[in-house]
């Protein structure tokens, strides 16, 4: 079922308020803005009557309407209802999960061969890595990009799919869904390239590199042009920063719980923050 235009709204109309209102109903929506006007897109005809209805109604979203007014049972989203409103992030987490399957979350190190940023050979005990440039003289470019699909052990995959779940479905809510399939893609490739220049052939993945960049790309869009789509909860974006330095001091490598590929998460950092860079200035232009 594709989506539904609930509302078209002059750009200069303030919707922040009945946003707000539409997220503590927990009904799903995406806001868009095309040719001059703002777009609010639901999943559901029935969710469009809703919405249309509460907009007659609380136009503003007042405060204390959105405090008093319960979470009815009708207007809290089911998964089916999530699932359809956030079908690029699902999309991903789907590939994910199929990936960690093939792969025995990273154990079967025959297929995580497949998606590794370099070939390699097992003799014995030993990995033995081909260059990156013999790689891709050999036509294997889809390496640049498939570690973001590795992912070894279940605390590992759990975690990442996770916090992509909830950064992704904001990205997709706010930007659309192919905005968020070029940023992870262009963030995954930056967190590899990163991660190899660092450490040069090695066998690393996960989608950190990719929810680093999300979250740069959140931060800084926010900075730039405020919604509420990427106003992260308090003490989200310190807790990711201070989780990267505390990685990045080595400790867990000399607590033997494995490596962390820290320069694969500098490098999506440093990439979402680019994005937003620039997705928060040209919001900020639609604006004015």
């Amino acid at each position: 079922m594709s989506a539904i235009a609930a509302m078209r709204l002059p750009e200069q109309v303030d919707l922040s308020g009945f946003i707000e209102l539409l997220q503590r109903l927990q009904v799903p929506h995406r806001v868009a803005e095309e040719a001059g006007e703002q777009v609010l897109w639901v999943p559901e005809e029935s969710l469009a009557e809703h919405v249309r209805a509460l907009y007659a109604r609380y136009p503003h979203g007042d405060a204390t309407v959105a405090q008093s007014l319960p979470l009815a049972a009708n207007t809290a989203p089911s998964v089916a209802q999530q699932l359809r409103a956030s079908r690029m992030t699902a999309a991903v987490l789907l590939l994910t999960f199929i990936a960690a399957a093939i792969t025995v979350l990273g154990d079967n190190l025959t297929t995580v061969s497949g998606l590794s940023f370099v070939d390699y050979r097992l003799q014995g005990d030993y990995i033995y890595f081909s260059d990156l440039s013999d790689t891709l003289a050999s036509g294997q470019w889809w390496r640049l990009l498939t570690p973001m699909l590795i992912h070894f052990g279940i605390l590992h995959l759990a975690m990442n799919t996770l916090w992509f779940w909830e950064l992704g479905r904001r990205i997709e809510a706010r930007q659309g869904p192919w905005t968020l399939l070029v940023l992870t893609l262009l963030f995954s490739l930056a967190a590899n390239f990163a991660q190899y220049l660092h450490a040069g052939p090695s066998l690393f993945g996960g989608l950190s590199g990719v929810l680093y960049g999300l979250l740069g790309h959140c931060w800084i869009f926010q900075r730039l042009a405020p919604n509420n789509a990427y106003r992260l909860p308090p003490g989200v974006l310190v807790m990711m920063l201070a989780w990267l330095l505390i990685c990045m001091t080595g400790i867990f490598e000399l607590l033997q719980f494995g490596a962390i590929a820290n320069a694969a998460h500098v490098g999506g950092l440093l990439a979402g923050c680019l994005t937003g860079l620039v997705g928060g200035v040209l919001a900020r232009q639609q604006r004015s």
